[in-house]
């Protein structure tokens, strides 16, 4: 572990917990409060080592490795700071847990793991939680505006085995979000194909833009409901690309509504206005193989109340002009 204020080399040497487990990953929980974006410039300089060596932020672990890490400044926090951030945190809604991994129903706005200007996330309130847990890890990401089924790792074999499942995506789990966006959708089912390539803008802040150089990336869209002005959509994940099903839909013409990075910016200060103060995509269903004995599993997360009154105010304004049949069931799930 790196304390804060420390201005000497570390030494670590890898421990079974860490088996496994990427550089850039193991650097972002050990050294807390630096942020991402100087733990990668010190992986691309060399300046960490393993056995003596430079290795790739992408370099998985091995029980025994031989770990130096610069001189880290760590700006301290107050600590009733953490103490406040962690009692605002304690209901986090548990789907299904067992004694290899943790379903999580996660609220929006809250950030999956500390870092890049966040102070506190789930795994650091969970952890905190459950001092006694001797391991919590994600196991895949959600947006801090996305809503829904987050899964935690909590022993090492249950984890890698849930990053391998996710990793073949189409033949691994089976992702469903429920997502509002701008316009009427027409198709009932539509399968976008488009190349997504990550960049930084001038002011360091992560995008995703649709670029023949960009990698693979593949959504299934199924219309659900129309309205006049709004569409409710499921999107079935065929890859994991970062911020694949906003960026898929913007390109398309049919914004998420809230979205404050790709969305339609002046819509959304109108339904700001309206009641509805964040993004409307939330991950509703993952079915997938239990990671330890392969039985299957499908974890179902509501939709959120501040959603469903997005719909509701929907209907109140206009017949739908198109509802699956599968609708009510789907909103009805609890």
């Amino acid at each position: 572990m790196i304390s804060a204020g420390n201005n000497s080399v570390t030494h670590l040497v890898v421990g079974d917990e860490e088996q496994g487990q990427r550089l850039d990953n193991f650097l972002i929980r050990h050294c807390k409060g630096v942020p991402k974006s100087h733990l990668y410039r010190i992986l691309r300089s060399g300046e960490v080592r393993v056995n003596s060596g430079r290795v790739d932020a992408t370099y998985r672990l091995c029980t025994g490795d031989k770990l130096r890490i610069p001189p880290i400044r760590i700006a301290e926090r107050p600590q009733n700071e953490v103490d406040e951030a962690a009692k605002q945190r304690v209901d986090l809604p548990i789907i299904f847990e067992d004694e290899a991994m943790l379903v999580i129903d996660k609220p929006e706005g809250i950030a999956v793991h500390g870092g890049s200007g966040v102070s506190f996330g789930v795994i650091e309130a969970l952890r905190r939680q459950r001092p006694q847990a001797k391991f919590l890890e994600l196991a895949h990401r959600l947006d801090r505006e996305t809503s829904g089924i987050l899964l935690v790792g909590k022993k090492r074999l249950a984890l890698t085995a849930l990053h391998d499942m996710f990793r073949e995506h189409g033949a691994g789990a089976d992702k469903r979000y429920l997502v509002l966006v701008k316009g009427r959708w027409m198709n009932a089912t539509q399968h976008v194909k488009a190349p997504l390539l990550k960049y930084l803008t001038e002011s360091g802040e992560r995008r995703v833009s649709v670029n023949p150089e960009g990698k693979v990336a593949h959504t299934v869209f199924r219309l659900l409901a129309r309205w006049p002005e709004m569409s409710l959509l499921e999107a079935q994940l065929k890859t994991g690309r970062t911020h694949q099903i906003r960026v898929h839909l913007a390109h398309l013409g049919f914004p998420i509504l809230g979205d404050e990075k790709y969305g339609d910016f002046s819509l959304n200060r109108k339904i700001k206005s309206e009641g509805l103060k964040r993004m409307a995509l939330h991950a509703w269903r993952m079915a997938f193989r239990h990671p330890l004995t392969a039985a299957p599993l499908e974890c179902v997360a509501p939709l959120p109340e501040n959603i469903r009154s997005c719909i509701a105010v929907a209907d109140a304004h206009g017949a739908r002009e198109f509802t699956a049949d599968n609708l009510e069931e789907i909103l009805a799930r609890q």
